[in-house]
């Protein structure tokens, strides 16, 4: 279980923090992206294999450039919030996963994304990261969370069912899904 004790409506760049024991005992830090994770985040996106990376980006993206990585890290936490799982390594921190939404403009209603580092995932990383998300999606009285998935992903499609998801094809796309959570009645 999540406590969202710790986060009474606050989220930023440096609030709120857990640590978190994944299914294999190693331990991680989940907390808020910030701009000084650029570095880390170009070598997390980097390092996936390009099954997680067409995963995630739904085969849009090839490359980080720089603008994208500083879309990805410079966040408002109004709108947006991303969190990253990290661990340390060599006395540096190194992102492991992350998990974000993007609120719409009708501000009851956002849409998330989640990717774990390929050689963490199925320990239960990508779970704890969505909690989390859900949490705060819920303390800041938003309804809806869904994503948009390609409908090859069962990893995707096995957490989103975890999660009480629920699952329909995209009309405007038969290779892709969406997934829908309402906020409201999850507690």
């Amino acid at each position: 279980m999540i406590a969202s004790d710790a986060l009474h409506g606050y989220v930023g760049p440096d609030y709120p923090r857990w640590k978190h024991t994944l299914s294999d005992g190693s331990e991680v830090l989940i907390r808020p992206i910030r701009r000084q994770d650029a570095a880390a985040e170009r070598a997390f996106i980097e390092g996936l294999s390009s099954q997680s990376m067409h995963y995630r980006f739904l085969g849009q993206i090839a490359h980080a450039d720089d603008t994208f990585i500083e879309q990805l890290t410079d966040i408002d936490y109004v709108n947006d919030v991303a969190l990253v799982a990290v661990v340390e390594e060599g006395g540096v921190e190194k992102i492991v996963g992350v998990s974000r939404y993007a609120k719409d403009a009708s501000g009851g209603r956002c849409e998330s994304a989640v990717v774990v580092a390929d050689a963490w995932q199925h320990r239960g990383l990508g779970t704890a990261l969505m909690k989390h998300l859900i949490l705060i999606a819920q303390e800041r009285g938003l309804r809806t969370m869904e994503s948009i998935d390609l409908a090859e992903n069962a990893g995707m499609r096995d957490l989103a069912r975890e999660l009480g998801f629920r699952i329909r094809q995209d009309p405007d796309d038969a290779e892709q899904v969406i997934y829908t959570l309402d906020l409201e009645g999850k507690h």
